[in-house]
């Protein structure tokens, strides 16, 4: 699918705010609301939109220790087990198989340093994990969705 600057404007503005209506929608990136909630179906269907959702502060949930740690591992990280494994630990909100000091890069959101502790256990006992690195973050500055240009 190829996007153009008015599927643009529409993901921006449902980045805002995903509850506009497709008439407040279109008239903003110069479209009837019919227009627009086409438009938006087939961003839906090929995927360019993956789900809509809201945005939740995790401190508010409990959840205010962040941290990232560096799996180091001695097998391929990116197949079914491992990824159910990962998917299974609670507190891990994101895995990555990366380049660099280590194999994969997981985030993980905790309520208390002890609860990452028993995070990290857990991702030791992960099939092919021989050690890991954590970085916790002390205050984040800000975090935003992707940029739609």
């Amino acid at each position: 699918m190829t996007i153009d600057q008015t599927d643009r404007d529409l993901l921006a503005r449902l980045q805002e705010d995903a509850t506009q209506s497709y008439a407040v929608l279109g008239e903003a990136v110069g479209l009837s609301a019919g227009a627009a909630h086409e438009r938006v179906r087939k961003l839906r269907a090929a995927g360019v939109i993956r789900r809509t959702t809201i945005e939740v502060d995790p401190a508010a949930l409990g959840n205010g220790v962040l941290a990232y740690v560096l799996l180091d591992t001695d097998a391929w990280m990116g197949d079914a087990p491992t990824v159910e494994a990962l998917e299974g630990i609670a507190a891990v909100e994101e895995a990555h198989i990366i380049a660099g000091p280590a194999s994969v890069l997981v985030k993980v959101r905790t309520g208390s340093t002890e609860a990452l502790q028993q995070t990290l256990r857990a991702l030791h006992q992960v099939d092919g994990v021989t050690s890991t690195q954590t970085v916790v973050v002390l205050e984040s500055f800000f975090e935003r969705p992707p940029t739609v240009m």
